[in-house]
C-alpha cells in the first residue's frame, strides 16, 4: 500500500521533489586581459630567467622536509637549521636512524620545532614503510604524508619532479589579491585563478616569479613601485608610484 503522503488530491503519486546542488562558486576575474598577463610574465621571464627556490635541499627527501619545516619560519632559518641535519640525514633511512630527540636538536631554531620534529619522523616512517623510501610524485600521495599540506606537495611536484604546479604561499596570495592577477578568498581559490589565468608557457616557473617579486619587490608592509618592472601595467590600488616600469631588456635587478 502506498504512503498516502506521497499523494496528491487527485490519488496519483506526488513527483518527488529532489534538491539541486549548490552551485559552485564562480571565482572572481582578473583585472587584466590575457595579452596584459602575457606581458606580466613576459617581463618576469626577463627579470629571471631561470628563477631557483631558495629552500637547500640535495633530493626530493629533503625537499619534502624542508617545505615542511618552513611553514611560519623563514627560508633562511631554515637553511640554517638543516646544513648540518642533511649532512647526516639525507634519505627517509637515515633519519629515522637519527630519531625524533636528534632530529630536534638540529632543528632547535626553527618555530614548531617539537611538532615539526615528530612529523620529519613520522613521514621518513610512511616513506619507508609505503613507498620504498621514495618520495611520490602525486599531489594526492604527498598530502597523506605526516606534516605535508597542499601547497608541500605542489612546491615538491615543482621543484623536484618538473611538474607545473602553483603552491599559495603568503606572497602568491598576497600579490594576487593586491595587484588583481588572481583574487580570491582562499590559497586554493588564488591557486585555481592563477592555475587558469597564466599563459601554460609561462606556467613552469610561475610560481618562482610570484615569490620572488613578492619577496624583493612587491613586499607586504610598502610595496617598492619605483623598482617594480610591471608598475606601469599594474592595477593595484596600493601603488606607491606612478613611474612607469624600467627598461627589463637590461639586467638592472635580477635576484634569485
Amino acid at each position: 500500500m502506498q504512503n498516502p503522503k506521497f499523494k496528491n488530491a487527485a490519488g496519483a503519486r506526488a513527483p518527488v521533489k529532489v534538491k539541486a546542488k549548490p552551485r559552485r562558486k564562480a571565482l572572481q576575474r582578473s583585472k587584466y586581459s590575457k595579452d596584459e598577463v602575457r606581458e606580466i610574465f613576459r617581463r618576469f621571464s626577463v627579470q629571471r630567467p631561470e628563477p631557483k627556490g631558495e629552500l637547500a635541499h640535495v633530493n626530493p627527501f629533503t625537499l619534502v622536509v624542508a617545505v615542511a619545516l618552513s611553514a611560519q619560519a623563514t627560508d633562511v632559518g631554515v637553511n640554517k637549521a638543516t646544513k648540518e641535519l642533511f649532512r647526516v640525514a639525507d634519505t627517509p633511512e637515515k633519519m629515522l636512524a637519527l630519531g625524533e630527540a636528534k632530529v630536534g636538536d638540529y632543528i632547535r631554531t626553527i618555530g614548531l620545532w617539537r611538532n615539526k620534529a615528530k612529523n620529519v619522523i613520522a613521514l621518513s616512517h610512511k616513506l619507508v614503510d609505503e613507498f620504498g623510501g621514495e618520495v611520490p610524485r602525486t599531489r594526492e600521495e604527498l598530502v597523506t604524508l605526516p606534516g605535508v599540506g597542499r601547497k608541500t606537495a605542489n612546491v615538491v611536484m615543482s621543484m623536484a619532479f618538473g611538474i607545473p604546479t602553483m603552491a599559495v604561499d603568503t606572497h602568491i596570495f598576497r600579490i594576487a589579491n593586491r595587484i588583481g592577477l588572481a583574487p580570491g578568498k582562499t590559497p586554493d581559490e588564488v591557486e585555481e585563478n592563477l592555475m587558469r589565468t597564466i599563459p601554460d608557457d609561462y606556467l613552469f616557473h610561475a610560481h618562482h616569479w610570484l615569490i620572488l617579486h613578492g619577496r624583493y619587490t612587491c613586499k607586504a608592509r610598502k610595496p617598492e613601485c619605483e623598482i617594480c618592472v610591471i608598475a606601469d601595467i599594474c592595477k593595484s590600488k596600493e601603488k606607491t608610484c606612478d613611474i612607469p616600469a624600467p627598461l627589463v631588456e637590461l639586467p638592472a635587478q635580477v635576484i634569485g
